[in-house]
């Protein structure tokens, strides 16, 4: 047995355990879970454990390559007895308190570690939030036990045992527990871990032993008169699992790549969490640190949309379950494509939570994973139904945008045209033999996108994209000719290239005029449908691309998702402009002349 899937057997506990200790909470008059911060941290702990298939190399591989060719006690009949088992116990939580402290000291390794302290809840689900780069850099710190010759499946095993220990010091349900505070990890202790108060700042490292922190001077015991503030000093103040990744990266890689001095663009890399080269430190000077002006990260949350963000938690638990049990045994290639599948999930459900995306925004996104991924797996009934499902969901989502008044009608009926072309260009594709029908099918859906670009704005202002594209739509066409395009279809996919070479340039001449981030999602949205369609006719007419269904959907998908995301936007943004300028009268009434 895998330990993802021993993971997957223990996950059913994790939730009870977090169902009980909300009742305690609740019942206490003490709850201290908030369904958006516990969804998003249980969601980062599943893209861990998913992302965790990729990463087995770095996990596994490096250690046993370097237990086969230096370990000095190799075969020592010690790990073999449970004697053997106990010193590897202490060695790796020995080696943890390492990682976890350089975690905290550096700001690499604080890059990874981050992901498991943004929340600013404290509870059992905050447990299960975990990184999903930490074994980028985390294998170097149990090199030694390598060295030593503790043999890969203990290291693997007692591994696990420090990871599952920890889960239930994540909660504010237990006080004090006496002598047990003074040699292990316990609640009380990791709540001090947790907190960003001066008192407490990166203290209590130890995962199973709190008895290296006092060895090693850096324990403090929790203070009754000094409440715990959890989170971290430059809040997340996002759902977002991606970001939560990525956030400390991407502010290491901008300083280093502002700050002047060579030595420094590697410092910035090592040094202490917070540190910042002169230079930029001059000129964007940091603020003061006050715990008691923190504010928790909200967003309102009607209740239907917390029984859908709940619901889509719930599947995506199930998914990541599948994926899990049965990965490590697939290819690469099919792992990748579901993985895909799930992150798009996650980041959805992320995104609707903090307002970012609307539920059926997130139905079609997933819709269309679940259709890509269905056709590179060969799963022919799933495809079927999740193709023309991502357009039915588009149509929804664009009825009701337009019955809510977030859509204009013009907008509206030109949009909804162009989806119900794709639409029907999905299901002619779908079957034999329809190849033409479907392609007058999305000939008809890029000439309403072409009105649609054009309200409000000049025809293809921009004359050098323009050319561009008609040029590039005129190269296809001579390719697809040259590499022995049927004599029947090359007037039809002439007409095609260049129809949605003008769509193109539309599209980008608009963003070009409006300038706003709405306008190039749609473009990018464009530029993602001639990306598509160029891969669609390759792999059809000159050589089969391999994983083809992966690159022509998700290119397919992504450009509808970025134009319907984008128009909705562009209206958004039309209606907060207009609104200052017509008032309701105070009557309520209509707008006095």
């Amino acid at each position: 047995m895998t330990s993802s899937q021993i993971i997957v057997l223990a996950t059913p506990v994790f939730l009870l355990l977090i169902g009980l200790e909300f009742a305690i909470g609740r019942a206490r008059g003490h709850n201290t879970y908030r369904l958006p911060d516990a969804i998003t941290s249980i969601g980062l702990g599943m893209l861990s454990q998913i992302s965790a298939v990729f990463t087995r190399l770095l996990r596994v591989g490096i250690y046993t390559a370097i237990f086969s060719t230096v370990a000095i006690f190799p075969d020592a009949a010690l790990w073999n007895h449970w004697t053997g088992w106990l010193l590897a116990l202490l060695f790796y939580d020995f080696c943890y308190y390492w990682h976890h402290r350089l975690g905290h000291e550096s700001a690499v390794f604080w890059a990874a570690h981050v992901v498991h302290h943004q929340s600013e809840d404290y509870n059992l689900s905050t447990a299960l939030r975990q990184t999903s780069s930490g074994a980028l850099l985390g294998w170097i710190f149990y090199v030694p036990m390598a060295v030593v010759g503790v043999p890969p499946l203990v290291f693997a095993v007692v591994a696990l045992v420090d990871l599952l220990y920890q889960y239930w010091i994540h909660t504010q349900q237990i006080g004090r527990l006496g002598w047990f505070d003074r040699v292990f990890a316990s609640p009380s202790n990791h709540r001090v871990h947790h907190a960003v108060n001066d008192a407490y700042l990166d203290k209590n490292y130890g995962g199973i032993l709190i008895l290296w922190d006092r060895l090693f001077g850096t324990f403090t015991d929790e203070d009754p008169t000094n409440p715990c503030v959890y989170g971290t000093r430059k809040p997340l103040r996002s759902w977002d699992p991606l970001w939560a990744n990525l956030e400390v990266y991407a502010a290491l890689a901008r300083d280093s790549w502002r700050t002047r001095r060579r030595g420094d663009k590697l410092r910035v890399w090592f040094k202490p969490p917070g540190w910042r080269p002169a230079d930029l430190a001059a000129v964007e000077p940091a603020t003061p640190f006050e715990p008691a002006r923190l504010q928790r990260f909200e967003t309102p949350m009607a209740p239907g949309l917390q029984w859908f963000s709940a619901l889509q938690f719930l599947a995506l638990l199930g998914g990541v379950a599948l994926f899990l049990w049965h990965a490590e045994n697939w290819p690469l290639s099919r792992s990748a494509v579901w993985f895909g599948v799930l992150l798009a999930g996650l980041w959805a459900v992320g995104a609707v939570m903090q307002g970012r995306l609307l539920p059926l925004e997130a139905l079609v996104i997933e819709a269309g994973a679940l259709s890509m991924a269905a056709a590179a797996d060969g799963w022919r009934e799933a495809h079927l139904f999740f193709k023309p499902a991502a357009m039915v969901l588009a149509l929804l989502l664009v009825a009701q945008a337009w019955g809510s008044g977030r859509l204009r009608g013009a907008a509206a009926l030109w949009l909804g045209l162009a989806l119900a072309g794709s639409l029907a260009g999905d299901v002619f594709l779908m079957l034999e033999g329809l190849f033409i029908p479907g392609l007058v099918a999305f000939l008809l859906a890029h000439l309403a996108y072409i009105v649609l670009f054009g309200q409000g704005v000049s025809w293809w202002s921009s004359r050098g994209i323009l050319v561009l594209a008609l040029g590039y739509a005129l190269v296809m066409v001579i390719v697809l000719w040259a590499g022995g395009l049927p004599g029947a279809l090359r007037v039809p996919v002439a007409i095609y290239a260049t129809v949605i070479a003008l769509m193109a340039a539309q599209a980008l001449g608009r963003a070009l005029q409006l300038r706003d981030t709405a306008s190039w999602l749609v473009a990018a949205g464009a530029i993602a449908f001639v990306i598509s369609d160029t891969l669609l006719a390759v792999n059809r007419f000159l050589t089969p691309l391999s994983a083809s269904p992966v690159w022509v959907l998700s290119t397919y998908y992504a450009a509808q998702c970025l134009i319907v995301g984008g128009i909705l936007r562009s209206e958004r943004v039309k209606r907060a402009v207009q609104a200052p300028n017509n008032p309701p009268s105070a009557a309520g009434g209509a707008t006095p002349r």
